[in-house]
């Protein structure tokens, strides 16, 4: 006997409501049971459709029954609500930061896992939380309240000459900086550098951080883009100064940069893992977290941290290569993260994981330094301790305007009128950089002198950036 077609109204009063059903019982029907009786037909599709489990392996109608097997997806994340009342938040300058970093901060503000907060003085927009700001939480790490960049620091080496030395000296200086440094997105020094870092036990822990490996190495001791520089200039200490240096001028290497590709890779990778497995409303995506508990938010904690050893190995390489090439001595080496994670504690004894993205620990006693600009003072602070601030200052001026922006309202002639009145030699850097995209750090260091005491005043000489 011929197949005779099922009509949907047919298939309907058998229980094949569904059209991908009725379409495969057509299709494989008139493959493969042209000779059957309709009867018989009628009795399979019963048979099917009653017991589908029987036949879901069935080679040809395991398709069929396939359609009545509801097969439960694991669940893999879950989903949680902004609360409507949220935690202490302190913002320092506040006329001065932007209303939507501070939208952006009340949005971390109201995450389940919030304790406390603060927005310091030089804060603008970022992803996920503002640049410039301080979150912590109760047993949950937020990749993006680190940042993309995480371990980006400042170093600053005391050298034993004076002013003088970088009057008489500027050319070798300058050579130095040209053939020490190297700025960039992609690659690293001609010369391969060497670090103990990079025979850290954490790069073989996770499949990530060992294919990692190989680009940490080849970029050891690079900058990247954007904000980032070496440069050599003078710094002012004064007479409060905890360092046990005499009061007066120094030459001084400052250095500012991350952890190159490395950071970037373990950020993206983990950011991306916390929004799967945790569900916010749309404008709080990018807070998604970790629970400190779990895997993934083991191994981003143990990850961060190479990041952050890697990033200070790369300014250990770099002022140890400029000291080199000057045949100079460094008295004093300060230096400080300002996009990290740590497990602290507050004063009523409680644990928490406090991000800084863009923001320097200031603990009582704890030395920093906040840059200015490309022209501008940066200084050596100390901190005070301020619990509202989550012990914490600014990482620096923080931009007035955006990169786009400032493309558009500067020159390059107008720079080099800039630096030129400003006495600074600028070696590649970018008119998105130029000082006038950047707050005012004096009015910067006035709005968190609660936070912080200056022990020192460093003035930018001879400057090294990434040519854009």
């Amino acid at each position: 006997m011929s197949f005779n077609q099922f009509k949907p109204k047919e298939l309907s009063k058998l229980g094949y409501t569904n059209d991908v059903a009725r379409s495969l019982v057509v299709n494989i029907f008139s493959k493969y049971y042209k000779h059957a009786s309709r009867a018989e037909l009628e009795t399979l599709l019963q048979n099917i459709r009653n017991s589908p489990a029987d036949y879901v392996n069935d080679p040809v109608l395991g398709k069929i029954a396939g359609t009545f097997v509801s097969t439960e997806m694991p669940c893999n994340f879950q989903a949680f609500d902004l609360l409507e009342q949220t935690g202490q938040l302190k913002i320092y300058g506040g006329k001065a930061v932007e209303h939507a970093a501070k939208k952006q901060m009340e949005t971390a503000m109201s995450l389940p896992v919030t304790v406390q907060g603060a927005l310091m003085p030089d804060a603008h927009l970022g992803y996920g939380l503002p640049i410039g700001g301080v979150l912590a939480t109760s047993k949950a790490v937020v990749p993006y309240a680190v940042g993309v960049d995480i371990g980006c620091r400042m170093s600053l080496s005391i050298l034993c000459e004076g002013e003088e030395f970088l009057k008489s000296n500027s050319y070798q200086l300058k050579t130095a900086l040209k053939e020490h440094t190297h700025f960039g997105t992609e690659g690293g020094l001609d010369s391969r550098q060497e670090h103990p870092v990079l025979d850290h036990a954490a790069f073989g822990s996770t499949e990530l951080l060992k294919r990692l490996q190989v680009k940490a190495a080849r970029q050891l001791g690079s900058s990247g883009s954007g904000n980032h520089f070496v440069e050599f200039g003078v710094i002012e200490l004064f007479g409060n100064n905890t360092l046990e240096l005499p009061a007066k001028k120094y030459l001084a290497i400052l250095s500012h940069s991350g952890s190159r590709g490395l950071g970037a890779a373990i950020a993206t990778h983990y950011t991306e893992i916390a929004m799967d497995t945790c569900r916010l409303p749309r404008e709080a995506r990018q807070l998604a977290w970790l629970d400190m508990d779990s895997e993934a938010g083991q191994e981003y904690w143990l990850s961060m941290n190479l990041a952050g050893e890697y990033a200070k190995a790369c300014h250990d390489r770099i002022h140890h290569s400029l000291v080199n090439a000057t045949g100079l001595q460094v008295l004093r080496r300060i230096e400080n993260h300002h996009n990290f994670a740590w497990k602290e504690h507050l004063a009523d004894g409680s644990e928490v994981i406090v991000h800084r993205k863009g923001a320097t620990p200031a603990h009582a006693g704890e030395l920093g330094i906040v840059p200015g600009s490309m022209t501008t003072a940066a200084y050596l602070v100390s901190g005070k301790g301020v619990e509202e601030s989550l012990y914490s200052a600014s990482h620096g001026a923080g931009r007035a305007m955006s990169r786009q922006r400032a493309r558009e309202s500067m020159t390059s002639s107008a720079l080099k009128k800039i630096l030129a009145n400003a006495g600074v030699t600028l070696i590649g850097g970018s008119i998105e950089e130029n000082p006038q995209a950047y707050k005012d750090i004096e009015n910067v260091m006035t709005a968190q002198q609660d936070l912080v005491s200056i022990q020192g005043r460093f003035m930018p000489k001879i400057v090294r950036m990434n040519k854009e």
